[in-house]
């Protein structure tokens, strides 16, 4: 009679979640497929030319691993452990169009990290075996002299960055005490070494905590269009000129659907993928959305 129980509760459950994920309002995004459970605290993906894999980092407490994931079969087709790394906190995933990926180690929700790292992986579809080593860059925030600071200026984590002209741009995902919903931009050289993080810029996101904060950041390289990421909106950056992102035009776009999501790129110009982190039966999907060509 218990085993019978033990499988009645079994079926039912197989019954009901893809229930509840069919009764569920996405919104204006679509689901494109669920993520492989192992992979339920994706923290950044990326596209890479020459390879229908998506590749997906997660966050802090798992393996320094970058996963390549059959979206179709939603299954890992290849895992690449970056042998000289860590992960303290992987927050986002970058490329710079050429077959590289960097992985931003730069997650800090307290503000009190001093090890603050950025990983070059080069040449990812080239990798044959299953590790492989990563050039370091380290850096510290100019404006941060406490660890941590004050609760009220306690914006020094981040969560998105992107690549562009052999630099390194970090959005600070604001955890302040007195949210006002500021994004700072800083600056880093993508190289090999230890940098000082140069503030170059800041923009009022919105001024809710729950909606806010910025989780993840990619660029278009074909429009050079660049999209930022909160849990239910994606605000889109285009026609600026050099590195002053928030003085050209920027477009919020409202997703209808608010969920723990952290992970955003490009597919094409005109189609963002985004996914969330898994909690219980909701989440652990990756998502699309169809934007106007910039």
């Amino acid at each position: 009679m218990q085993v019978f129980l033990c499988m009645k509760n079994i079926f039912v459950l197989f019954f009901i979640i893809p229930l509840i994920a069919g009764c569920q309002n996405f919104g204006a995004l679509t689901i494109v497929s669920s993520l492989p459970n192992n992979l339920k605290e994706a923290s950044g993906m990326e596209f890479l030319e020459g390879s229908d894999l998506m590749w997906i980092v997660l966050d802090a407490g798992n393996d320094a691993t970058l996963y390549g994931v059959n979206a179709a079969s939603e299954k890992v087709e290849k895992a690449i452990t970056i042998s000289n790394a860590q992960n303290h906190d992987w927050e986002d995933l970058a490329t710079d169009g050429k077959g590289n990926l960097y992985i931003g180690d730069f997650g800090n929700n307290n503000n009190k990290r001093e090890n603050l790292a950025i990983y070059t992986v080069s040449n990812v579809l080239q990798i044959a075996g299953s590790t492989t080593e990563a050039i370091k860059t380290t850096f510290h925030y100019e404006d941060q002299q406490e660890f941590p600071p004050k609760r009220n200026e306690r914006n020094f984590d981040a969560e998105a960055f992107i690549y562009i002209n052999n630099y390194f741009y970090v959005f600070t995902r604001n955890r302040s005490s007195n949210f006002d919903g500021v994004t700072k931009l800083y600056k880093i050289p993508a190289q090999e070494g230890d940098f000082e993080a140069k503030l170059i810029g800041e923009y009022t996101v919105c001024k809710d905590s729950k909606d806010c904060q910025v989780t993840s950041a990619t660029i278009d390289y074909k429009t050079g269009t660049i999209a930022l990421l909160t849990y239910n909106k994606v605000f889109l950056m285009s026609n600026y000129s050099e590195d002053y992102f928030f003085k050209g035009d920027i477009e919020e776009i409202r997703l209808g659907y608010r969920s723990q999501l952290e992970s955003l790129c490009f597919q094409d110009s005109e189609t963002l993928f985004m996914a969330d982190e898994r909690h219980g039966v909701e989440g652990g999907n990756i998502y699309s959305i169809t934007i106007t060509s910039q």
